[in-house]
């Protein structure tokens, strides 16, 4: 390992999640050893909390949750408590996204350092109270974290006036029931409350009216778990990594047809080549075997092989390619694979997870599901394509939430690329039904 990190690989040093892999002690022992909570952390709750929300800004941080909007202008927008109504933190730990599984890991071997950014978090929100919504299929990830911040309160770094700095914060987590709309802020906020996790109007924000109608800020585990760590270290650590407004440290869960799939850690704005190349030993058969790759989770659009040679992971390079960063979902397709028939599935999924609150969510994802299954079987017309083109462009943007549109990117990207593979199954299988 190079004793500096460089624009491929962390030294264990600059990690956040130093026991990512689970190798060490994931328990508040391990996480002390690892240089957490200690002086630092009281040092911090004695920090003005719009000095640690500046510090946050200075930063450039961006959130790991999917939208990537700056996490201290985010903050800013809280007010400050008014001793009438309190003020919340709700962690989003309900990972949905297929083929996302980094905060499933952070709570499985390191979870302690979203408990140590829940308290960093609540403090500089004047909250004392913060919630983890945890997807629901994470029981076992749960239990584990909720021994994590039992461990936290035994060791007074959670409960009355933390460490003798006089600040109060108390953590609970709340299992979800499995269902991917919950990643929705405002939907988690309503299944959180007790109610059917459907998304609400906005205005107002979160900020203003969130849980139980008081100041609610939400963030991704990812988010808040690197925090305290860009506190402690200084935010010239922090930017050393990555392009300008594309700063840090991300975690990229890399799956599908590649040699070594795994969660890294790694340097904002990595290529995705060397992403692939160095950290899962490359794509099954070798580079030239690529097919198209999925950059960020499910819902962004693919790239094809030309693009994934040149492309930066972050939140700007893949914007400009007409896709986006996401969870950093990684999903890697070689030329053995029926992208059709992926791509399909994955249509399945969104049909299956819509709310059903908006008519275009409730009824177009369904007919464009549809309409991709007989395509993909070569049972339609090339006249259809452009109506599912069509389609998609008539549910985009036309919904209360985003999840619509994250629904309909995927395909979108199919037919940019893979056109030319449903016209071909649409020929050949024309040509057998003449024959018959």
């Amino acid at each position: 390992m190079a004793s500096k990190s460089t624009a491929t690989h962390l030294i264990r040093a600059d990690k956040v999640f130093q026991n990512l892999d689970g190798a060490e002690d994931w328990g508040i022992k391990g996480y002390e050893k690892r240089g957490g909570y200690g002086k630092e952390l009281k040092k911090i709750l004695k920090t003005d909390p719009k000095d640690i929300i500046e510090l946050v800004k200075a930063s450039g941080q961006r959130g790991r949750g999917g939208a990537g909007f700056p996490t201290g202008l985010k903050w800013s927008f809280m007010p400050r408590p008014d001793g009438v109504r309190p003020n919340y933190l709700v962690c989003n730990a309900d990972e949905g996204e297929p083929g996302t599984c980094k905060d499933r890991d952070i709570l499985r071997f390191d979870p302690h350092t979203l408990v140590e950014g829940m308290i960093v978090g609540c403090h500089a929100l004047g909250a004392e109270t913060g919630y983890i919504y945890v997807r629901g299929e994470y029981y076992d990830e749960t239990s584990r974290l909720q021994q994590a911040i039992d461990e936290a309160y035994e060791a007074g770094l959670l409960g009355k006036n933390i460490m003798g700095t006089g600040v109060n914060v108390d953590v609970y987590t709340h299992l979800g029931a499995g269902a991917y709309i919950c990643g929705e802020e405002t939907a988690l906020l309503e299944s959180l409350e007790g109610k059917k996790g459907q998304p609400r109007l906005k205005p107002p924000f979160p900020a203003q009216f969130g849980l139980y109608g008081c100041p609610t800020t939400i963030n991704n585990v990812e988010t808040i778990a690197q925090i305290p760590s860009i506190l402690k270290r200084g935010v010239d650590w922090w930017t050393q990594f990555g392009r300008p407004n594309n700063h840090g440290t991300k975690i990229f869960c890399i799956s599908g047809a590649v040699n070594k799939p795994c969660n890294i850690e790694a340097p904002m704005s990595i290529s995705l080549k060397d992403l692939i190349e160095e950290h899962c030993d490359g794509v099954m058969g070798g580079w030239d075997n690529l097919q198209a790759i999925i950059p960020g989770g499910s819902s962004t659009p693919m790239l094809n092989p030309e693009q994934s040679g040149e492309v930066l992971m972050d939140f700007d390079a893949l914007r400009e390619l007409g896709t986006g960063l996401g969870t950093a979902g990684v999903i890697v397709m070689n030329k053995e694979v029926d992208v059709l028939d992926v791509m399909t599935r994955i249509s399945g999924f969104y049909k299956h997870e819509s709310c059903g609150q908006c008519t275009p969510c409730r009824e177009g994802v369904g007919w464009v599901y549809r309409l991709m299954e007989r395509l993909r079987d070569g049972n339609g017309t090339v006249e259809e394509l452009d109506q599912l083109f069509d389609v998609t462009k008539r549910i985009e943007g036309r919904t209360i939430c985003a999840f619509a549109d994250g629904a309909m990117w995927p395909v979108q990207g199919t037919l940019k690329h893979f056109r030319g593979e449903f016209e071909k199954r649409i020929e050949a299988q024309s040509k057998k039904q003449g024959a018959a």
